[in-house]
């Protein structure tokens, strides 16, 4: 699909094989999701920009590089904080801003209840995660916001996505690349991702 990329890789396959298991426990859940994560920041980065250094070995001086830019990671509370540990493991420099969002139950549209970005998200790297890509709302949501802050460089990060969470993205932000672990069959009555893992931030934080 245009601007999706889903990463194929045996080791995401055997980390997203204890993620679907409805008998895996919360320990090996959290750590399986922090190390798929890292692999998802691997491939979600691979344009990040560098700007070059001199540096001196052992040896003799060579030329090194470091980030051109930062990296802000905003994780759509609370089950995208399950993908934060990963990523920032994986780039330490990484800043963390935070978009919580409901679903009015009157209008059925997403609603920020909490938000808190770190400055510089204008000329930032900016990452936005959550495990499931279901309808695309809250997704679709949290980037606007970020662009009406003044994003511009977006990426959005999930474990698994449904078509109709894709189709809605592709719609509605069209320019924001989708970095994904696997796209799963379509959305049941209750707008769970088929066939999923169930609720991510309730087996994360052991809430089920």
């Amino acid at each position: 699909m245009e601007n999706v990329s889903v990463i194929d890789h045996p080791i995401i396959h055997r980390y997203l094989t204890y993620l679907r298991d409805k008998s895996t426990n919360t320990a090996l859940f959290r750590r399986a999701m922090s190390n798929i994560g890292i692999i998802l920041a691997y491939h979600a980065l691979n344009d990040f920009p560098l700007s070059e250094i001199e540096i001196e070995t052992p040896i003799q001086k060579t030329t090194g590089y470091k980030p051109a830019t930062e990296v802000v990671v905003i994780p759509i509370l609370r089950a995208g904080l399950s993908l934060v540990d990963g990523i920032v493991n994986f780039m330490p420099e990484a800043k963390v801003g935070h978009v919580g969002v409901y679903r009015n139950e009157e209008t059925h549209q997403p609603v920020n209840y909490y938000d808190n970005l770190p400055e510089g998200i204008e000329d930032a790297y900016n990452i936005v995660v959550d495990p499931m890509l279901a309808t695309g709302g809250s997704g679709s949501h949290a980037i606007k916001f970020l662009k009406e802050n003044g994003a511009t460089n977006i990426k959005f990060v999930c474990l698994i996505a449904a078509p109709e969470g894709i189709e809605r993205l592709r719609k509605d932000h069209p320019d924001v690349p989708v970095i994904t672990a696997a796209i799963d069959e379509r959305l049941n009555e209750n707008a769970y991702i088929v066939p999923g893992l169930g609720d991510a931030g309730d087996r994360y934080f052991g809430t089920l």
